[in-house]
C-alpha cells in the first residue's frame, strides 16, 4: 500500500524553487541572483569545493544595508519552509512505521511488557501513572503568531498533496495556494513590533490544547484500550493517564505583567473554550444517537437521569420533548447541553462539578451497552467521557509561581504591623511561628489592607485574597497549585502556607487547597534536601496539609538554573543523586512523591527526547505519577502537527508505562559503586572547570562581545525581561538568553563545556575507558547524558564560533576561545570512544538534518557578525540584524 505521494527531498526542493520565484518577483532579478549566489558560496564551500569562506564574506558584506535584508529575510524564509518539510517527513515515518508494525515506543510494545506480568500489577500500573505536561510562557519562540499561522496553513497544503489521490487540476490548485501563503508570507513582518502581552502567550497556550490535543488525547486512549486488550486476558478499565497544566497567564515570577486580572481572564477564556468544545462534542453525538424509544428499553438508570434533568430544566425538556419526541438520548443531550451552558452562570441547573457530567456520560454508555449498542459506546461515547476527565472545566489547570523572596518580604513587611520583625527571627523562630499561626483560629494578617505596603507586597497579598475566589468561582482544580521558586529553607513553603491560610484557601486539618510546591534549583537548596523536606513532613502544620492533599508531594527541580550555575555534567548528577534522594525522604516518611521536571527545549536546560529522559529515571523516583514543563518552540514542533502530537504523547505514555513496571519489579536501582565514584569525580572536576571558567575575570565581557546577547535581550520575545535585575551579570541573567546566546553563535557551550575535563579527570585517577564504556552500554542514565551532550557537540560549528569570537577583544579572545575550543574538541573525541562510533551523534536523521540546514545557517552567521562588528548600525541595520536571529532559530530549529 502506497500511503505518501511525496518525499521530502521533494518537498525541500519544490519549496524552495517556490520561494526563489517568490523572491523574484517580490523583488528583483538581482535580488534573487544575490541569494543564489550566497546559496551556492555555502553549499561549495560545506562540500570542499571551495577553500575558505571569504567569497560569501565578501559578496554578503559588500551588500547595501536594503540587500542584506533581503538576503537575510530570504534564508529565514527558506528555513520556515524546510521546517514544514521535515515535519511532513516526520508524519510520513510515524505513519509508515505503524502500517509496518515496526513503530518503536508503541502503545502496543507497552501492553506487550504489561502482559508479562499478572493483572494486579497491570492494574496497579494503570492506577499509579498519571502524566502531567505543563505548558509554560517562557520566552523561547522566535516567530510571530500571524507568521506560524500562515506556516501551519502551508502546513496543511501539504498533507493533502502528500496523502490525497489528486487529479493534476487539483494538484495546480494547491500549489497555487501555497504560492500565495508564501507570498503572503514574504509580504509579512518577521519581527514583532510589540512584545508579547502575558494573554497572547495565554492564547497561544490555549490554542494547542484547543486545537490538537482535546481530539488527540481520545484517540491514544483508544490505542492504548485496544493493544491491553489484546495483551491482557482480562478486561481492565483505562483510568485517567493525562492532565494538562499551563503556567501561561500564573507564573509571576519575574514577570510584573502577570496581573490577578490576566489570571482572571485566562481563567474564564480556558473554561468557556473546553465548555464549547463539549458542547460541539454532544451535539455531534446527537446526531449519532437517533434512536427510538420505542425499539429500545433505555434501562432504569438512564431514566431516572432523564427524569432528573427534566426537574431540574422543564422549560428546556418541553423544548427537547418537542424537538426530539421519542428520541430519549437525543433529548437527554439536549439537556446536556445546557446544564454546560449553564456552568459559571447565574441561572440555576448548570453542572456543579465534572463528576456530574461524567456521571452522565456513564448512563448514556450504559444504557448502550444494556441494548447491544457496544460498539456505539465505545466509537462515540467513551472518546467524550476520556475528554472529560482529561480537560475537566478548565482545559488546563493553572500553577501559580512566585519567587520565595516575595513571600518573605510580604509577610515581613505586613507583620510590622504587629511589631513583629520578621526578618529578623532565625530560621527555626520563622518555622515555629509560622507554624503556630496556621495551627490557630484567628487570621493575623487583613489580605486586603496593603495601602502601606510596597507594590512588590501588596501584589503578594492580593493574589492569595483573590485566590480564594477563583477556587469558588471555577474550582479548586482549576488553580490548585503553587510553585516556590528558588526555595532554600523549610519557611519558604510554610510562609506560602500561612498566605494561603490567611486567605481561607487552607483551611486545617479538614481542607488544604494547594499543592505547595518547593523549587528546588540551587545546589545549597538541592543538597540540603533533607533538612528541607524532613523538616516539613515532622511539621505539624504542614503534616496536616500533605494528610489533606492525600499525602502526595510534588517536588520540582530546575534544570536550567542547575545546568547554569554547575555546568553540563555536574548539573545532569546533581540532579540524578537528589532525585533518589528525595525518593527516599518521601519513603521515609510514607509520602508518594510526584517529581516536577522543569525542562527546557535544549539539551542544556533538561531538553532532548522525553521518553528516553523518562526511562532513565531512577527506578526509586518513578512513582507513576509525573510532570515536566513544555516550553517555547517545543511546544510548536511538539503539539502543532496532530499526527506529531499524538506520537509524543503515546511515546511519553509508553515510557512511564514501563518505568512504573520496572520500578515495581525493581524499586531501587542497581549502580555499581565504581560507577558512583567514577561520576563524582567526573561532576566535581567538571563542576570546577565550568565555574572555573565562569569566574575568570573578564569572561562576562567576553560573552556580551562574543555573542548576540545585546540583541537578544531587546528582542520581543516574551513578556518578562531577560534578567532579574536588569544586571550583567551571568548569575542575574536568565537561563533562557544565556542558551539562546551561545545557540545563536553555533557554539552551544552550555550542552558540553566541562563534560571532557571531568572525564578525563577519573581517568587520569586511574579510571579505564573500559569501564566508562560499559557504563554507556549498562547505565540509562550514563548513557542519556552522553547522548544528549553529544547532540550538543553536533549542532556546534567552532568555525562559525570563531568567528563570533573575533568580535571580542583580541586579549579576551585569546583568553577564552582557545579554551573552549579545545574543550570541545577532547569532548568530541572521548565521547566517540566511549559510545565507541565513528560519529559524535547516533541517530542518522539528525547528520541528514545537519548536512541540509548548516550550509544555509552559515550565510545569516556571516551577516550577523558582521553588522554585529559594526559600532553604529542604521534603522534598516538593526532590523536586519534581529531578523538573523530570527532565521538562525528556524535554522538551528532551537532558541533557549
Amino acid at each position: 500500500m502506497q500511503l505518501h505521494n511525496r518525499g521530502v527531498r521533494q518537498d525541500v526542493r519544490e519549496l524552495g524553487a517556490l520561494l526563489g520565484e517568490v523572491l523574484e518577483g517580490q523583488t528583483s532579478r538581482k535580488a534573487f541572483e544575490t541569494v543564489e549566489t550566497c546559496r551556492r558560496e555555502a553549499i561549495d564551500y560545506r562540500a570542499g569545493e571551495l577553500d575558505s569562506r571569504e567569497a560569501l564574506i565578501a559578496e554578503l558584506e559588500g551588500l547595501s544595508p536594503h540587500q542584506q535584508r533581503i538576503v537575510s529575510r530570504a534564508f529565514t524564509t527558506y528555513f520556515e519552509l524546510i521546517n514544514l518539510a521535515e515535519e511532513r517527513e516526520r508524519v510520513r515515518s510515524i505513519r509508515t512505521e505503524s502500517n509496518e508494525d515496526t513503530l518503536e515506543d508503541s502503545l502496543e510494545t507497552a501492553a506487550e511488557e504489561l502482559a508479562e506480568a499478572d493483572t494486579e500489577t497491570v492494574e496497579r500500573v494503570l492506577d499509579d501513572v498519571l502524566i502531567e505536561p505543563t505548558f509554560t510562557a517562557h520566552p523561547t519562540e522566535a516567530r510571530r503568531k500571524t507568521v506560524k499561522s500562515k506556516l501551519r496553513r502551508i502546513s496543511t497544503l501539504l498533507e493533502r498533496l502528500d496523502e490525497q489521490l489528486l487529479t493534476e487540476k487539483e494538484q495546480g490548485q494547491i500549489w497555487r495556494d501555497i504560492d500565495a501563503e508564501v507570498t503572503s508570507l514574504w509580504q509579512t513582518p518577521q519581527v514583532r513590533n510589540r512584545q508579547p502581552e502575558v494573554e497572547d502567550e495565554a492564547r497561544n497556550v490555549q490554542w494547542y490544547l484547543e486545537n490538537t490535543l482535546f481530539d488527540v488525547v481520545g484517540e491514544v486512549y483508544d490505542e492504548l484500550a485496544e493493544a491491553i486488550d489484546e495483551e491482557v486476558d482480562d478486561t481492565l478499565e483505562i483510568p485517567k493517564l493525562f492532565e494538562f497544566r499551563s503556567w501561561a497567564g500564573s507564573d509571576r515570577d519575574g514577570n510584573p505583567y502577570v496581573t490577578p486580572e490576566v489570571t482572571a481572564n485566562t481563567l474564564e477564556r480556558q473554561r468557556s473554550v473546553i465548555l464549547e468544545r463539549y458542547r460541539e462534542q454532544l451535539k455531534r453525538l446527537s446526531g449519532v444517537l437517533s434512536q427510538d424509544g420505542s425499539r429500545i428499553d433505555a434501562g432504569e438508570g438512564f431514566e431516572a437521569s432523564l427524569e432528573a434533568d427534566r426537574k431540574r430544566l422543564p422549560g428546556s425538556a418541553r423544548t427537547a420533548e418537542q424537538r426530539y419526541p421519542g428520541e430519549p438520548y437525543r433529548q437527554k443531550l439536549k439537556l446536556m447541553r445546557e446544564r454546560i451552558e449553564r456552568v459559571g452562570d447565574v441561572r440555576p441547573g448548570g453542572y456543579d462539578t465534572v463528576d456530574e457530567l461524567l456521571d452522565d456520560l456513564e448512563v448514556i454508555a450504559n444504557s448502550l451497552r444494556a441494548n447491544s449498542g457496544e460498539s456505539v459506546a465505545d466509537a462515540h461515547v467513551d472518546p467524550i467521557r476520556r475528554q472529560v476527565a482529561t480537560f475537566g472545566f478548565s482545559l488546563a489547570s493553572l500553577d501559580l509561581r512566585e519567587h520565595q523572596q516575595k513571600h518573605t518580604d510580604a509577610i515581613a513587611e505586613t507583620l510590622e504591623g504587629e511589631e513583629i520583625d520578621y526578618h529578623a527571627l532565625s530560621e527555626d523562630e520563622r518555622v515555629e511561628f509560622l507554624t503556630d499561626a496556621i495551627l490557630q483560629d484567628e487570621t493575623i494578617v487583613d489580605l486586603t489592607e496593603t495601602e502601606n505596603l510596597s507594590d512588590a507586597s501588596a501584589r503578594v497579598l492580593t493574589l492569595f485574597d483573590k485566590l480564594g475566589d477563583w477556587q469558588t468561582e471555577y474550582g479548586v482544580e482549576a488553580i490548585d497549585t503553587y510553585c516556590i521558586s528558588m526555595t532554600d529553607e523549610p519557611s519558604h513553603v510554610l510562609e506560602v502556607l500561612f498566605l494561603a491560610d490567611q486567605a481561607g484557601v487552607v483551611s486545617l486539618p479538614e481542607h488544604c487547597g494547594l499543592d505547595i510546591v518547593p523549587l528546588l534549583e540551587t545546589e545549597y537548596a538541592l543538597s540540603g534536601a533533607r533538612r528541607i523536606m524532613g523538616t516539613l513532613f515532622e511539621n505539624e502544620a504542614y503534616a496536616q496539609a500533605l494528610e489533606a492533599r492525600g499525602r502526595t508531594q510534588e517536588i520540582m527541580l530546575g534544570y536550567s538554573d542547575s545546568n547554569k550555575e554547575n555546568g553540563f555534567l555536574a548539573a545532569n548528577w546533581s540532579l540524578y543523586k537528589n532525585q533518589r534522594r528525595l525518593a527516599e525522604i518521601c519513603d521515609d516518611f510514607d509520602v508518594t512523591m510526584r517529581l516536577f521536571h522543569g525542562r527546557g527545549g535544549s539539551i542544556s536546560r533538561g531538553g532532548g527526547p522525553m521518553n528516553e529522559a523518562l526511562l532513565a529515571l531512577p527506578n526509586s523516583t518513578v512513582t507513576g505519577q509525573v510532570k515536566f514543563t513544555e516550553q517555547g518552540e517545543a511546544i510548536a514542533e511538539k503539539y502543532g502537527n496532530p499526527r506529531i502530537a499524538e506520537r509524543n504523547i503515546e511515546q511519553m505514555l509508553n515510557a512511564q508505562l514501563r518505568s512504573r513496571l520496572y520500578a515495581i519489579d525493581q524499586p531501587e536501582e542497581e549502580v555499581r559503586e565504581e560507577w558512583v565514584d567514577a561520576m563524582e569525580t567526573m561532576a566535581d572536576a567538571a563542576r570546577q572547570e565550568y565555574r572555573n571558567l565562569l569566574e575568570t575575570d573578564g569572561f562576562v565581557r567576553y560573552f556580551e562581545q562574543a555573542t548576540p546577547i545585546t540583541v537578544i535581550e531587546d528582542l520581543d520575545l516574551g513578556s518578562r525581561p531577560a534578567s532579574r535585575s536588569g544586571e550583567r551579570t551571568v548569575e542575574d541573567l536568565r537561563a533562557i538568553p544565556w542558551v539562546f546566546s551561545w545557540t545563536q553563535s553555533r557554539c552551544i557551550l552550555p550542552g558540553w563545556y566541562a563534560v571532557a575535563t571531568g572525564i578525563d579527570a577519573y581517568l587520569e585517577e586511574g579510571g579505564s575507558v573500559e569501564t566508562l564504556q560499559e557504563m554507556y552500554d549498562e547505565w540509562p542514565f550514563f548513557r542519556t547524558t552522553l547522548d544528549n551532550a553529544a547532540l550538543s557537540l553536533s549542532r556546534t560549528e567552532l568555525e562559525i564560533a570563531e568567528q563570533y569570537a573575533d568580535l571580542a577583544d583580541d586579549e579576551l579572545r585569546e583568553r577564552f576561545f582557545p579554551r573552549v575550543s579545545g574543550e570541545y574538541e577532547r569532548a568530541s573525541e572521548l565521547i566517540q570512544t566511549i559510545g565507541q562510533r565513528d560519529e559524535l551523534h547516533t541517530r542518522d536523521w539528525l547528520g541528514e538534518n545537519l548536512e541540509r540546514r548548516n550550509p544555509y545557517v552559515d550565510p545569516l552567521n556571516i551577516l550577523q557578525t558582521y553588522l554585529l562588528d559594526r559600532t553604529h548600525r542604521t534603522d534598516i541595520e538593526e532590523r536586519t540584524l534581529r531578523l538573523t536571529v530570527k532565521g538562525i532559530a528556524a535554522g538551528m530549529k532551537n532558541t533557549g
